[in-house]
């Protein structure tokens, strides 16, 4: 499969992303950033589900102030380094670190 969407998947999933790549481009040219941004909500949401323990109250609060407060092309890049963070393990080694 071409690396064009990146990452190390398992050979099942590789099938069903070369179909999801001949249907809509390699980079997902087919996809509007709307559906794009979509797929990104709904993948989030259930990894969230999957994920151990509860989201504090503090931070529904600041995902609100966080849509009122930066720039649209701020979300955009706030939401690249989160999904940075979560796909290398960049929290959980913070999370290592304030328990020693």
């Amino acid at each position: 499969m071409s690396s064009s969407i990146g990452g190390d998947y398992s050979p099942d999933d590789v099938c069903y992303l070369e179909s999801v790549q001949e249907r809509y481009g390699s980079t997902f040219e087919g996809i509007s950033t709307r559906e794009k941004l979509f797929l990104v909500s709904t993948l989030a949401s259930h990894l969230c589900i999957l994920e151990a323990g509860e989201t504090r109250n503090e931070i529904y609060k600041l995902s609100v102030q966080l849509q009122i407060q930066l720039e649209q092309s701020d979300q955009r890049g706030l939401l690249e380094a989160l999904i940075a963070q979560i796909r290398w393990g960049l929290d959980e080694q913070q999370e290592s670190k304030t328990l020693y």
